[in-house]
């Protein structure tokens, strides 16, 4: 014993000794993890999110509940929502370059879900970034309007003695279900608003024709029956009025991978707790319409690449699990877990019914056994998508609310830091009885899709709390939108460039040590615009038809809006005798060796063969595009074409240039791009 101790009597000296014990044996009070900044969700947007801010110069931690990466964009959906390719910018067009890059394009929009993983792994990978896997908050600690740490606890075993703390001085919350932003004290909507909150006319309730039942489909267990109870799926509410607001959530899903290469298969088997009386309503369909009897008919069957699907909901009865999500916003992890496993029963259990029960059409029963889950996807997790649909969780009321008037036109915002492009679009949110000539029949409710409308610009505000609430947050996936609005903007490509403006404006923000709501917005649309891929490469050049000054006519063109690059094209007149011709002038801002593109689209009654003109500053090459050799893919009207590599100087001395000269149809003159090659 140390010679101090000999001048304490043995009882004292036994008493420090426990107390210095029972101090080590205390549990340790977790020391903070401090980052500049702190993204929540390994989504696509979070991923480009985390990319940027480290080429930005900052320090960051990108944090997963889960153990997937990439959330939709490499869990299924692979026939890629684009609504518009000129909406599609920076980062996230360069992601659908690196896919395109794969399988020996420019771009490509389908894929497999494995090859869109490799990709945002590549991301992280370049930023030397690693994730913070199976993660999830807990709580938030503020210190007065802004958040100073959050508290993490393990998602697959919570225990408060290994529970993490971060600090930052910015927070990004790229997740689907925006936890981090809630529990930061946030305002959020959930459900549908009533078309009288922002003056719109398609939100709330809405009884419309899409993905919906032919009439005289019998509701009860006992057809005519009402004391039979209603069929498994089927709501007891009554329907409210057209435009009213509720807490109801569009039904969610699973965007389906499956095989048909037989070496490349895992049999779709029962699942455990299979129940074919929730597909009773799905018998009565196939006895209404005797002539819908292939796969096509009750799925959106997609191809992808190497054998793969991306199957959707269609029509009446499909994958969407109606009316089963309502309590997945605001659930516990527990709650959410419970739902998340019931519509992967559910939907595991509709492959099998198709493939095995006696009911089915032959034609569709003959069709799903030619197909398997993949064997070569989702090893980790049984060759299923670890990532449920969750079309829209929360919805932040933001410093701006995004409404339907943004989406059409009328309400057009100066502080856009991205673009929306696709259709107004809402899955059912109910599946109810109604009385129609005397008779008690089933119908979905809650289906918009309402289009028509080019690219529009979503305002940097909605991106923020109000300042009141929190001054170091951004929200670039549960965005402030209504429930109408957030159904346009809702996409992935879009959710990947929100996600690199978002870590843009956190990097000004800790700059100038500002709230997150004053930062300059022309200069964080400026570096969008100027620094595209975040890591001060040369920036592509377009020159699209709008572009006045860069573009110039001759003859009869008129304007047309359907399946263009950015919002129109130009359109020759086919009974002109007179030689029409279009110039695209781009200002190259840096000589060197450019590929050039032009976009085609590709519509009815256009020329087989288009004449082209490029000049590379010095020299002419003459071209003919053939209409065979657009071959368009995914969900676009048309393709970008590849017209060569060229030597260019630095300003306005190249041109390509489009002409009527031999066309024996339409002629569009849309848009022109050079990438640089030297990059």
């Amino acid at each position: 014993m140390s010679p101090a101790f000999t001048k304490f009597p043995k009882s004292v000296v036994l008493l420090l000794i426990c107390v210095l014990l029972a101090a080590n044996r205390a549990p340790q009070v977790p020391q903070e993890e401090t980052f500049d900044i702190c993204i929540y969700g390994g989504s696509s947007a979070g991923v480009i999110a985390a990319y940027t801010a480290q080429q930005m110069g900052k320090t960051v931690l990108l944090i997963e509940p889960s153990t997937h990466l990439g959330g939709l964009t490499t869990g299924g959906l692979g026939y890629t929502d684009i609504g518009n390719k000129y909406a599609i910018t920076g980062l996230a067009r360069d992601f659908y370059r690196r896919i395109g890059k794969h399988y020996g394009k420019f771009e490509q929009w389908t894929f497999e879900p494995k090859v869109a993983k490799k990709y945002l792994q590549q991301y992280l990978d370049e930023a030397n970034l690693k994730v913070l896997y199976s993660h999830r908050i807990v709580s938030a600690q503020k210190q007065g309007a802004s958040i100073r740490t959050i508290v993490l606890e393990n998602s697959q075993k919570p225990s408060a003695a290994t529970n993490r703390t971060v600090a930052a001085k910015v927070f990004i919350d790229c997740s689907y279900e925006g936890d981090l932003m809630a529990r930061a004290g946030v305002s959020y909507a959930v459900g549908r608003e009533a078309n009288a909150d922002y003056n719109e006319t398609i939100n709330g309730v809405q009884l419309m024709g899409g993905h919906q039942f032919p009439d005289g489909i019998d509701p009860y267990k006992v057809p005519g029956k009402p004391k039979s109870g209603l069929l498994w799926g089927i709501s007891g509410e009554k329907l409210a009025a057209n435009g009213t607001g509720d807490k109801k959530v569009q039904a969610y899903n699973y965007r389906i991978c499956l095989s048909a290469d037989p070496a490349n298969q895992v049999p779709i088997t029962k699942p455990q707790g299979y129940d074919p009386s929730r597909y009773e309503l799905l018998v009565r369909l196939f006895e209404k319409q005797p002539t819908k009897t292939s796969l096509n008919d009750y799925f959106i069957w997609s191809r992808m690449p190497n054998q793969k699907t991306d199957i959707n909901n269609r029509n009446g009865f499909s994958t969407d699990m109606i009316g089963m999500n309502y309590n997945y916003p605001d659930g516990s992890y527990a709650e959410r877990a419970r739902i998340i496993k019931e519509h992967e029963s559910y939907t595991k259990g509709l492959l099998y019914f198709f493939g095995h029960d006696p009911r089915v059409p032959k034609q569709a029963q003959q069709e799903m056994l030619q197909w398997g889950y993949p064997k070569d996807e989702y090893v980790e997790n049984g060759h299923w998508s670890p990532q449920l649909y969750v079309r829209e969780v929360r919805r932040m009321v933001g410093s701006y609310v995004m409404t339907q008037a943004n989406c059409q036109g009328k309400e057009v915002v100066t502080d856009g830091v991205g673009m929306a492009a696709y259709t107004m679009d809402s899955h059912n949110c109910q599946r109810i009885v109604v009385e129609k000539n005397g008779k008690k029949m089933v119908k979905n409710e809650g289906n918009v899709e309402v289009g028509g409308f080019g690219p529009y610009p979503i305002s940097y505000r909605s991106l923020v709390p109000k300042e009141t609430e929190c001054q170091n947050l951004l929200v670039p996936v549960c965005l402030s939108a209504t429930h109408i609005a957030y159904g346009s903007i809702r996409m992935e490509p879009v959710f990947m460039v929100l996600g690199q403006s978002a870590a843009v404006a956190a990097t000004l923000a800790i700059d100038g040590n500002l709230p997150v709501q004053q930062i300059n917005i022309a200069r964080l649309q400026h570096a969008l615009k100027t620094n595209p891929l975040a890591n001060r490469s040369t920036p592509e050049v377009l020159v699209d038809n709008e572009d006045s000054t860069q573009v110039t006519r001759q003859g009869h063109w008129t304007t047309i809006q359907r399946g263009t690059y950015g919002p129109s094209a130009l359109a020759s007149d086919p009974k002109s005798t007179q030689l029409q011709s279009v110039r695209f002038t781009p200002d190259i801002p840096q000589k060197g060796k450019y590929r050039a593109y032009m976009y085609f689209p590709k519509l009815p009654d256009i020329s087989s063969s288009i004449a082209l003109h490029v000049h590379d500053g010095t020299s002419v090459k003459s071209l003919t595009v053939k209409a065979s050799d657009i071959v368009v893919e995914g969900q676009t009207s048309g393709e970008w074409y590849h017209l060569g590599t060229f030597d260019v100087p630095k300003g306005q001395k190249a041109y390509v240039e489009i002409s009527t000269q031999g066309a024996d149809g339409l002629v569009l003159a849309d848009a022109v791009l050079w990438v640089p090659d030297f990059n």
